[in-house]
This record gives C-alpha cells, sequence and structure tokens, in this order.
C-alpha cells in the first residue's frame, strides 16, 4: 500500500488536480499544509486527504515531519503542481508488487516531464522521490533537501508532469520565497563578497543555461521571457546575499 504526501502553502490554483490525479493510486493522501491563506486546505479536505497544519522552517523539516504521518510501507512525495500518469501508476503498480526486500532498494528516482507556461518544454529531470519505509532514514538539507536511505536506489521511467511556472504572477511569488533561503544558504557559507562582475556573470549564467543548454530558443517568445526570468531570479537571490553582507 502507497501512501502519497504533498507538501502545500496556497496552491489553491493546483492541489484539486494534483490530487485527483493520485485517484486509483494512492491509499492515502497528506497534505502537509504551510499555513496558506488561500483555500488549498478547504479543497484538499473537500478531496479526502488528510490535512495537517505545520509551520514551516526548512524543507527537510516538512518532509520529515510528513514521514511521522504515515504507515504504509511505500510513500511518494509530490508536489502540488505535479500530476500523476497513467503510466507512471500503471509502472510503479507492477515494480511494487514485484518488489523483494532482499534486492536491497531502498527507494526510486522518478523523471519529470517539464512544462513552461503550460507548454511542454521538452526537458526532464529525476527526483528521489518513491521509498520503502523499512529503508527510509529522513531529509536532509535546508532548500535542496536530500534524503538518506537505507540501500541503494533505482528508477522509475514513466514520467510524472511537472507543471512549473505557470504565470508570471505565481513566478514572482515563488523567486521571492526561495530566495530568502538561496541568500542564507549562500551568507552562512561565507560567501564572497558580492560586487558588480559577479552580478553579471551570475546574470548571464542564469540566461545562457536556459536559452542555450536548456533549448529555450526553441519555444519563441517563451523561451526568452524564460530565460530572462531565470537571469533575474538569479539576480534577486545574489542582491539578497549582497544586503545581507553588507547589513553585517
Amino acid at each position: 500500500m502507497i501512501s502519497v504526501i504533498i507538501l502545500t502553502k496556497n496552491e489553491e490554483e493546483v492541489i484539486k488536480d494534483c490530487v485527483e490525479s493520485m485517484k486509483g493510486f494512492a491509499q492515502k493522501i497528506v497534505v502537509i499544509d504551510s499555513n496558506s491563506t488561500d483555500k488549498t486546505v478547504d479543497i484538499a479536505e473537500n478531496l479526502k486527504a488528510e490535512v495537517y497544519k505545520n509551520k514551516f522552517i526548512d524543507f527537510s523539516k516538512q518532509r520529515n515531519f510528513a514521514f511521522s504521518k504515515v504507515s504504509f510501507d511505500w510513500i511518494l512525495y509530490i508536489d502540488a503542481d505535479e500530476r500523476l500518469t497513467d503510466e507512471f501508476k500503471k509502472e510503479v503498480k507492477g515494480v511494487l508488487d514485484n518488489f523483494r526486500e532482499e534486492n536491497g532498494i531502498g527507494g526510486f528516482f522518478i523523471k519529470r516531464k517539464t512544462f513552461f507556461f503550460g507548454k511542454n518544454w521538452g526537458l526532464s529531470d529525476k527526483m528521489q522521490r518513491l521509498f520503502y519505509k523499512k529503508n527510509f532514514i529522513g531529509w536532509e538539507g535546508v532548500v535542496h533537501e536530500t534524503p538518506k536511505i537505507k540501500g541503494s536506489f533505482s528508477e522509475i521511467k514513466s514520467p510524472i508532469l511537472h507543471l512549473t511556472h505557470r504565470n508570471l504572477y505565481q513566478m514572482l511569488e515563488k523567486t521571492n520565497e526561495w530566495s530568502e533561503y538561496e541568500a542564507k544558504l549562500r551568507f552562512d557559507s561565507k560567501h564572497p563578497k558580492m560586487s558588480w562582475w559577479r552580478f553579471l556573470r551570475i546574470m548571464l549564467t542564469g540566461f545562457f543555461k536556459s536559452y542555450l543548454l536548456e533549448k529555450g530558443y526553441k519555444n519563441g517568445t517563451a523561451g526568452i521571457i524564460e530565460s530572462i526570468y531565470q537571469s533575474f531570479s538569479m539576480f534577486i537571490t545574489y542582491a539578497k546575499l549582497w544586503e545581507k553582507q553588507n547589513r553585517h
């Protein structure tokens, strides 16, 4: 049996579709909410999800708190802007039905197909999200949290959908939130003092990574907007770092 965990904060636009994509798959859906001020909790409860409110400190603590609320053998962590596909659910069911503890597998990478502005970007990544409860140790890290397990990781090949960067308003809110944690991490690690040329370097790096390496140029105007936005997002993070350095 499998429990699905969803971390939320002000996700009223996407939580319904996320929960509904679990139909016929999850025996238990647990939502850990970071004190949303919109209708996220009401929507999740109406869809029969089990909702817990927990003050957000960092991502590892939030995910570990969620782990304490599940009891089934298997745990899948999903974000509110992600959707399970029929192919993914079928493959996972087959893998779990044939699972043997003696194989030494403690978890699985899952593949995400990325959508920007509702469009398939032709990008995918892999995340450690599916775990065998007996072999799961916990999460570590503040922003880029990492799971610790006993045993090794295998991989689910069928993708889920990641509907990130849906609109500019949502993107700006997320950037403002995440940049606080990113800037603090860099400040705490004694990042070299920011100067004008460092800003130019990180902004150009953000743009060219998105536009060239991730092939944003194939997506026309949306690709240009996304690449400029990635540059802007890097600027905000490092500007906050500069601010912390000067206050210190």
